[in-house]
C-alpha cells in the first residue's frame, strides 16, 4: 500500500512506530506511571502534538487557512489543560518546563543564531536599516484602524489606543502586557492588576487573529509570488539569504557542537547586557534577545565566524524549528484557559482586535514595501510579530506561514518594537491617565 499520504511529516518515523510511542506516553500519562520530569513531560508534549499536528495538516481549509496542525495543537492542548483532562502533575511538569526551565528561550536562542549567521552580508545591514519604518507602519496603521472599529462601540480614540492598541501591539506578554501595567500603576497610583486583565485579554484574540492571518497571509503569497520571497528573506530581488555568500561549507558534529556553544554564549552576552552593561537605553529597559540579535548581526557582518559553524547555526536552526516546535506549542496551549478566552469574545473586542492586526498587517506592508522589503514577508514579521503573545506568538506566527528562517526580524518586532510601544505608553499614559 502507498503510504505517502500518512507519511509522518515531523520525524520522519514510519507511522506504527511513532503511534507506539504515542500511546505508551499517553497510557503512562493516564495511569501516573509516566515522570513528570524533563523527559517524560517532552514524550508527552511530542506525542499529544504528533497527533495533533497529523490530523490538523489533513483537515481540508484548516490546514490551508487556519494553520493546520499548529493551531489544531495550540487549541487542543489548551482544551485538555482547561478541563484538566491530562493529570495535574503533568501540567504542572509542562509549566515547569515552559516557565522555569525557559524551553522557550532555549528554543528561540537557536532560532535567531541560525537566521542571522546564515543571512548574505551584503543585505544585513539594508534589511535591518529598512525594518524599525515597517514597524512604525504597523503601529499607525493598527491605531487608525483599531480607532475606526471602536466609534461605532461608542469607545473613544484615546481608549482604544491604551487599553486595545498598546497591549495588542506591545511585544506580549512578559515584555508588553506587564510592563504597561507597571506603567499605568504608577502613573494613575491604581492596581496594575486593573489594566493587565483586559490587556492579556485582548492580547490573546489578537494573537489567534494573528496566526489565522499568517496562514491566510502564506496562501496568498503562493498566488501573488510578486509579492513575497522564498519564506527566507523581506529584500525584493535580495537572493537566497540562506546561501551566504556561496559558502558550501557542510557541518560536521563539532561544527553543530561548536555552533550550540556559540549560541549561548550570544545569549549569556545579551544577559549581560540587558542585566548589567546597559540595561536602560533613554530609560527604557532593552531585553536580552534585543541585544543578542545586534551581537550576532554584527559577528555576522564582520565575517568572524567561520563558515563551517554557521553552517552548524543552520543546522541547529533547522532541526528545533522542524522538529521541536510541537513542544513549544503544546506548551504555549497549558498557558491558556479556554474559559477565560471565551468570555472574553465579544463583539467589539473581537471586531476592534481584528481591526487592529489587519491595520499592523497594511502598515507594515505598504512601508515595507516602500523600504524595498516583500509586502507580505513584511507584514508577517514587522506587523503580525507586533500583534502576537510575544516569543511563543512569533513561533506560533511564524510557523503558520512556513516562515521560521525569518525569526530574527520577528524578535526585533518583539523585542525593539516593543520597547518602542513602551515609550510611547509612558507618554499617552501620562498625557491622559493622571
Amino acid at each position: 500500500m502507498n503510504e505517502k499520504g500518512f507519511e509522518l511529516k515531523t520525524f520522519g518515523l514510519p507511522v506504527w512506530i511513532a503511534c507506539v510511542i504515542a500511546v505508551v506516553a499517553i497510557a503512562g500519562a493516564a495511569t501516573r506511571a509516566l515522570g513528570a520530569d524533563l523527559a517524560g513531560c517532552f514524550v508527552l508534549m511530542l506525542s499529544i502534538g504528533l497527533i495533533c499536528n497529523e490530523i490538523g495538516e489533513r483537515i481540508p481549509f484548516w490546514n490551508s487557512y487556519i494553520g493546520g496542525g499548529l493551531v489544531l495543537t495550540f487549541l487542543v492542548s489548551a482544551f485538555l489543560f482547561t478541563y484538566n483532562i491530562i493529570p495535574e502533575k503533568y501540567a504542572d511538569g509542562m509549566a515547569m518546563v515552559m516557565d522555569e526551565a525557559d524551553f522557550l528561550s532555549f528554543f528561540i536562542i537557536f532560532l535567531i543564531t541560525g537566521s542571522i549567521l546564515s543571512l548574505d552580508r551584503k543585505l544585513l545591514l539594508r534589511s535591518f536599516a529598512g525594518y524599525i519604518p515597517a514597524i512604525f507602519g504597523g503601529l499607525i496603521g493598527a491605531s487608525l484602524l483599531g480607532v475606526a472599529a471602536g466609534l461605532p462601540f461608542g469607545i473613544n480614540p484615546v481608549d482604544i489606543i491604551i487599553k486595545y492598541m498598546l497591549p495588542i501591539m506591545g511585544g506580549g506578554n512578559g515584555a508588553g502586557a506587564v510592563p504597561l501595567s507597571q506603567i499605568y500603576e504608577t502613573i494613575t497610583g491604581e492596581p496594575a492588576a486593573n489594566y493587565y486583565s483586559f490587556a492579556i485579554t485582548i492580547l490573546t484574540i489578537a494573537n489567534i487573529f494573528a496566526i489565522l492571518s499568517a496562514a491566510l497571509l502564506n496562501k496568498l503569497g503562493e498566488k501573488m509570488t510578486t509579492w513575497t520571497g522564498d519564506g527566507t528573506t523581506l529584500i525584493r530581488g535580495g537572493g537566497d539569504f540562506n546561501k551566504s555568500e556561496g559558502s558550501t561549507a557542510k557541518a560536521t558534529m563539532k561544527d553543530l557542537g561548536g555552533a550550540f556553544f556559540l549560541a549561548i554564549g550570544f545569549y549569556a552576552l545579551g544577559r549581560l547586557f540587558s542585566s548589567t552593561i546597559l540595561p536602560t537605553i533613554f530609560g527604557t529597559p532593552i531585553h536580552q534577545f534585543a541585544y543578542m540579535i545586534i551581537f550576532v548581526a554584527i559577528a555576522a557582518g564582520l565575517g568572524i565566524i567561520p563558515d563551517n559553524v554557521r553552517a552548524g547555526a543552520k543546522k541547529l536552526q533547522s532541526f528545533f524549528s522542524g522538529n521541536l516546535i510541537l513542544i513549544i506549542m503544546v506548551g504555549v496551549g497549558v498557558d491558556t484557559n479556554i474559559i477565560e478566552l471565551a468570555h472574553a469574545i465579544t463583539p467589539g473586542n473581537v471586531i476592534i482586535a481584528l481591526a487592529i492586526v489587519i491595520g499592523a498587517i497594511l502598515g507594515s506592508a505598504l512601508v515595507g514595501y516602500l523600504v524595498g522589503f516583500y509586502p507580505i514577508d513584511s507584514a508577517i514579521t514587522a506587523g503580525l510579530c507586533m500583534a502576537n503573545r510575544g516569543g511563543s506568538g512569533d513561533l506560533a506566527v511564524l510557523g503558520a506561514c512556513k516562515r521560521m528562517p525569518l525569526m530574527a526580524y520577528a524578535q526585533l518586532s518583539s523585542r525593539l518594537g516593543g520597547g518602542i510601544v513602551l515609550i510611547i505608553a509612558s507618554i499617552v499614559f501620562g498625557a491622559f491617565l493622571k
